[in-house]
């Protein structure tokens, strides 16, 4: 199987002339920007290349024809990917699964126990983006079923060795969904934790929380926990690429969502509206360097994506969280 190369790559990084899909970012490891709806660094995909191939959450039905161009100029074969291991089965991560099985015949998809269902039978799920997303749904596009037979339920303890020591161990790591996994390379240190550990803006170099309601923040920091236990070296961010000194990010993160929930706390027992506590989020965290904090508000306005996602849904789960009686 053909393996890339440093040399393959031109002055930006990227990989032949021009803009291509995919990026060189270790030994045996790649990424894909699906470029979804046209955007770039909004949704990634991971290649890990060993005799055979695994690829990390293959983004929405409407990218998988990015994808499988992503795979050409890996000259990854399609009947060399064994898994498609999936974080969680929300449509901007595995929607495209049932689509890109037509093409890797050799493939099964790993996932959580309880996103089996709906990888098998999408329509619910579909619904419930529709009804969450809006508009960014139809930029998802509608998933398609995956036969259940090509399935594999993963739990922690397993391992998904594709040769030459490339091995991938899921992490159960409830949070941003109940059926959450985050995947661990132990050989390396790199974890690719799905949207337990936020979203990576590369420009800001800043996470921001991943958490639409019903958001738990007790079961988040939890799993937070248990990653940061692993020690990982550097994070692959599904939105949206790679973030060193993994490790110390976890543990920014986690103070992250402890102080969001101060704060929507604070706002709701002072009477602020939602939109008052969601300006509170970016003006007081702290764990932003404060010179950026200004342009990140834009920067999310102005994309059709992150405006539903990261501004409006994900500050919603804290705001709700703290509108709940506490018992």
């Amino acid at each position: 199987m053909f393996m890339a190369t440093d040399s393959n790559r031109n002055h930006n990084g990227l990989f032949g002339c021009g803009w291509m899909h995919t990026k060189k970012l270790g030994e045996n490891l790649f990424q894909v920007d699906l470029e979804t709806g046209g955007l770039k660094n909004l949704i990634a995909s991971y290649v890990l290349v060993g005799e055979k191939a695994v690829i990390v959450d293959c983004g929405p039905t409407s990218s998988i024809p990015n994808l499988i161009e992503g795979l050409k100029e890996l000259s990854v074969k399609p009947q060399d990917v064994a898994y498609v291991a999936v974080t969680h089965v929300h449509a901007d991560h595995a929607g495209g699964a049932g689509t890109l099985l037509k093409v890797l015949l050799n493939a099964k998809v790993v996932a959580h126990a309880r996103g089996l269902p709906h990888l098998v039978n999408p329509a619910k799920l579909w619904t419930a983006t529709k009804e969450t997303l809006d508009y960014v749904a139809e930029i998802f596009g509608e998933p398609e079923p995956v036969p259940e037979d090509r399935v594999i339920v993963a739990s922690e303890g397993m391992t998904f060795d594709v040769g030459n020591n490339v091995k991938l161990s899921p992490v159960e790591t409830p949070g941003h969904a109940s059926h959450n996994l985050s995947y661990f390379e132990p050989a390396k240190a790199r974890l690719f934790p799905g949207d337990a550990a936020g979203a990576y803006l590369g420009e800001f170099d800043a996470i921001l929380p991943t958490t639409p309601p019903p958001f738990s923040p007790d079961v988040a920091l939890i799993s937070l926990d248990k990653l940061i236990g692993l020690n990982p070296k550097a994070l692959y961010y599904p939105h949206f690429g790679e973030a060193n000194n993994g490790t110390a990010r976890l543990r920014s993160y986690k103070a992250q969502i402890r102080l969001w929930l101060e704060i929507a706390q604070d706002g709701v027992k002072r009477g602020e509206n939602d939109e008052a506590i969601r300006a509170r989020f970016f003006k007081e965290d702290r764990t932003i360097p404060e010179g950026i904090r200004g342009e990140i508000v834009p920067a999310l306005k102005a994309n059709p994506v992150h405006r539903k996602t990261l501004w409006i849904n994900s500050t919603q789960g804290f705001i709700n969280f703290a509108k709940k009686p506490q018992i």
